[in-house]
């Protein structure tokens, strides 16, 4: 693994060096929606049935009064918005300012929702939302990229009410005797330059094990095609 990971670092030597001088990150950060924009209909076509099913019972954790609060970290190109329920009051995060003309298309084709606020926040530092303030969080190939996925757990449980659920839809580390989690650690030192930061092989099922939730509903899928190295992911919800 380390020789074939130097193999590919050679190649992309050029990129390299532009990340280590502090150039890269600047210029793929007005990029990387672009890029979102034109791959994310294809991957929610390919788990469009899963995350149907995925916030089917997202009505379940509203308030006594119907009302439905969300908050949404990471949200790019807002290309869950399709799925939440109509009337949803609705919170979007996300860390890079330039997805604001996508997120704003997709909520013109989508007014079922009521947007209230568009925050430009990380996972890990959610300050501007109070405590206990939203009935769900929700974050789909989000904790794939963040620098700590504990700090954003941790973030998500103090926003969520007691009783509140946290959705999530990540590709995660695959069985560490397969081939897939082989390519996975071959490619991860390059894959962030591409990915705005994604790890490959990240255990993020272990990390929602450790946070302290009273309830966690989880399962593992593979996303087709089966031989490219997101495939694993896991599914599922948790509670506060």
């Amino acid at each position: 693994v380390p020789f074939l990971q130097r193999c590919i670092q050679l190649l992309l030597l050029p990129l390299h060096i532009l990340a280590c001088l502090g150039l890269w990150d600047p210029f793929y950060k007005k990029v990387f929606p672009h890029v979102m924009a034109k791959v994310a209909p294809t991957y929610n076509r390919r788990v469009f049935k899963q995350k149907q099913e995925l916030f089917s019972n997202l009505r379940k954790f509203a308030a006594p009064s119907g009302q439905l609060t969300l908050l949404e970290i990471g949200t790019g190109t807002g290309t869950n918005f399709q799925f939440y329920p109509p009337g949803c009051r609705l919170t979007c995060t996300d860390p890079n300012p330039n997805f604001s003309k996508f997120l704003l298309k997709s909520l013109s084709e989508n007014q079922h929702l009521k947007l209230e606020r568009s925050l430009v926040a990380s996972g890990e530092d959610l300050r501007q939302i109070p405590d206990g303030a939203v009935d769900v969080v929700v974050g789909t190939l989000v904790l794939c990229s963040v620098t700590d996925t504990e700090k954003v757990l941790r973030e998500v449980l103090r926003v969520l009410r007691r009783g509140g659920a946290f959705y999530f839809l990540e590709h995660v580390a695959a069985d560490h005797s397969s081939w897939t989690y082989f390519w996975q650690k071959v490619c991860d030192p390059v894959w962030k330059y591409f990915g705005d930061g994604c790890s490959l092989s990240r255990e993020t099922q272990q990390e929602l094990q450790k946070t302290n939730f009273s309830e966690l509903n989880l399962r593992r899928i593979h996303i087709t095609p089966y031989w490219i190295p997101t495939s694993p992911h896991i599914i599922g919800y948790a509670i506060k």
